[in-house]
C-alpha cells in the first residue's frame, strides 16, 4: 500500500503509535506486522478466519454468561463476528502466514478488526478502544496459544467433513458404478509390470474404490481427537487468568454455533506444545495422496496409446493435448491429481518436522501447520472433484484391446498346471515365448492336449475366482 496516496491515522500499542490506513479495520499490532512480516503472498484461507472468528463469537458469549462482560461488549463483539461470518471483511486480514508461531499477529489482527468494528457501529472513530478494546474486552479470557490451536482443529475438522468427504464421496461412487460397469470385461493382469492370470476391469475398479473407502474410514477416525480443544489453557496450560468452568462452557458453545460436537482437552499443555492430533489427521491425507496417485497411475498405463500403448481404456478427450502435434490428446486430469499428490506428500514431511519441533510449553510453528494442513484439504478436495468430473465419469473400456491382449497372454496357462503340471507348463510357455505362437497352438504343436481340452481348460471366465473343487 502506497503510504503516500492513503490518508492515515494514528494507533497505538504497548510499544507506541503507528500510522495505519485510515479505513482499515485493523489496529496497531497487524500494521506491524504488516511492516516486518513482508514475506510471500499466502495468507490464511477463509476457512481458518471463519474458525478464528467463531472462537471469538463464543467467547464472547460466555464471558456475559459468566458475568465477565457486559451485555451491551458482548453483543457488539457478537454483531462484529457475525459479520465476518458473512465475509463483509475479508480484505481485513491481510496478514502473512510466515509471522511469529504462535499465531499471535493474527489473533489480534482478529481482535482489532472485531474491536474497530463494534466501535465504529456504536458510533465510536476507529481506533479508539472504546467501547471495545481488542485485548482486555475481545481476547478476554484467552491467549493466542490456546486460541490459535482451537482454531486450528475447528477449521480443519470443518474443511474436511464440509468439502473433502463429500468430494472423497462422489469420487468413490463414480469409481463404483465403473466396477459394476466393467464387471464383463475380462483382461490380463500385470503383477511385476508382466503380464499375470486374467482379471475383469470391474474388479480393478474394485479394488481403486475399495482403496479410497479405506482412506477415507481413515481420515474420518483421525477427526475425532480434533473434537478436544486446547481454548482454557491460555499462556502455558494451566488456565490462568480465565474462569473455572471457562473451558468446559467454550467447548459446549462452539459445538452449538458450529454444529459439530466439541470437548476440553484432556490436557491443555499437550495441545499446546504440540499438534499430534492435526499431524496425525494429515498423515492421513498423506495416505489418501498415495491410494489416488496409484490409481490414477493405473489409469495413465490403461489409457496409453492410443495406437502405441497398452490403450485398454479411454478417458474423456478435454483439450488439445500439444501445441505442435496435432491430434494429441494427453491424460491432463490425471497429471493435475498426481501433482497434487506430491504437493501433499512434500506438506506431510513439513508438518511432521513442525510438529517435532515444540519446545517446552509452546510448538511455535503453527501457522505453517495449519497452512500446509488446509492447503493438502483444499487441493484433494478440489483435484478430486474435478477428476471425478472429467476423467473417471467417462471412462470407457477398449474391448478389441482387451481381447487381443487376453488371446496372446501366456500366464493363462496356469489354468493348465493341475492337469499339466508346473514343469511341462513352464515348458508350454517357453515354447510359444521362443516361436511367437499363441498359447493354444504351442499346445497343439507339442499334442499335450486337444483342441477341445484346451477350450475348457482355457475358460476365461472360470479363472476370475477359485476354481479348485473339494475333493470327492
Amino acid at each position: 500500500m502506497n503510504k503516500k496516496n492513503v490518508s492515515h491515522r494514528e494507533e497505538s500499542d504497548s510499544m507506541g503509535s503507528v500510522e495505519v490506513p485510515e479505513n482499515a479495520l485493523w489496529g496497531a499490532q497487524t500494521q506491524r506486522s504488516l511492516q516486518h512480516f513482508s514475506i510471500g503472498d499466502a495468507t490464511f484461507p477463509k476457512a481458518f478466519i471463519h474458525a478464528l472468528c467463531l472462537v471469538k463469537k463464543a467467547a464472547a458469549i460466555v464471558n456475559q454468561r459468566l458475568d465477565l462482560l457486559d451485555s451491551k461488549k458482548a453483543k457488539l463483539i457478537q454483531e462484529a463476528c457475525d459479520e465476518i461470518l458473512a465475509e463483509k471483511h475479508a480484505e481485513q486480514f491481510p496478514l502473512s502466514v510466515w509471522q511469529t508461531g504462535s499465531g499471535t499477529q493474527t489473533n489480534m489482527n482478529m481482535n482489532e478488526v472485531i474491536a474497530n468494528i463494534g466501535n465504529r457501529n456504536s458510533g465510536s472513530a476507529l481506533g479508539s478502544k472504546s467501547p471495545l478494546h481488542p485485548n482486555d474486552h475481545v481476547n478476554l479470557s484467552q491467549s493466542s496459544n490456546d486460541v490459535f490451536p482451537t482454531a486450528m482443529h475447528i477449521a480443519t475438522r470443518s474443511l474436511v467433513i464440509e468439502k473433502l468427504l463429500p468430494a472423497l464421496k462422489v469420487l468413490h461412487e463414480s469409481l463404483d458404478e465403473k466396477a459394476i460397469q466393467f464387471a464383463g470385461a475380462v483382461k490380463v493382469a500385470r503383477t511385476h509390470m508382466m503380464d499375470a492370470t486374467p482379471i475383469s476391469l470391474g474388479h480393478e475398479f474394485s479394488a481403486f474404490s475399495a482403496q479410497l473407502q479405506f482412506a477415507m474410514d481413515q481420515i474420518s477416525q483421525s477427526l475425532v481427537a480434533l473434537q478436544y480443544l486446547a481454548i482454557g489453557g491460555t499462556a502455558v496450560g494451566t488456565g490462568f487468568n480465565s474462569h473455572p468452568i471457562w473451558s468446559e462452557s467454550m467447548a459446549k458453545e462452539l459445538s452449538n454455533l458450529s454444529g459439530q460436537d466439541y470437548y476440553s482437552a484432556k490436557n491443555f499443555s499437550s495441545q499446546m506444545a504440540s499438534h499430534d492430533g492435526l499431524l496425525n489427521t494429515h498423515a492421513q491425507l498423506s495416505g489418501l495422496a498415495t491410494a489416488l496417485y496409484k490409481i490414477a497411475n493405473d489409469l495413465r498405463l490403461m489409457n496409453s496409446g492410443p495406437r502405441c500403448g497398452l490403450g485398454e481404456i479411454t478417458i474423456p478427450a478435454n483439450e488439445p493435448g500439444s501445441s505442435m502435434m496435432p491430434g494429441k490428446v494427453n491424460p491432463t486430469q490425471i497429471e493435475a491429481l498426481t501433482m497434487v499428490c506430491l504437493r501433499v506428500m512434500g506438506n506431510n514431511t513439513t508438518i511432521t518436522m513442525a510438529n517435532s519441533q515444540g519446545q517446552f510449553q509452546l510448538n511455535t510453528y503453527k501457522p505453517l501447520i495449519i497452512h500446509s494442513l488446509l492447503e493438502s484439504i483444499e487441493l484433494l478436495s478440489d483435484s478430486c472433484t474435478v477428476f471425478t468430473e472429467y476423467c473417471v465419469s467417462g471412462i470407457e473400456a477398449v474391448t478389441e484391446q482387451l481381447e487381443y491382449n487376453n488371446s496372446r497372454s501366456l500366464m493363462f496357462a496356469t489354468a493348465l498346471s493341475p492337469t499339466l503340471g508346473y514343469d511341462k507348463a513352464t515348458e508350454l510357455v517357453h515354447y510359444a515365448h521362443e516361436r511367437k505362437l499363441s498359447l493354444r497352438d504351442a499346445v497343439l504343436e507339442l499334442k499335450l492336449l486337444s483342441a477341445d481340452e484346451f477350450d475348457s481348460a482355457i475358460d476365461l471366465s472360470k479363472m476370475l475366482g477359485p476354481s479348485i473343487q473339494d475333493a470327492k
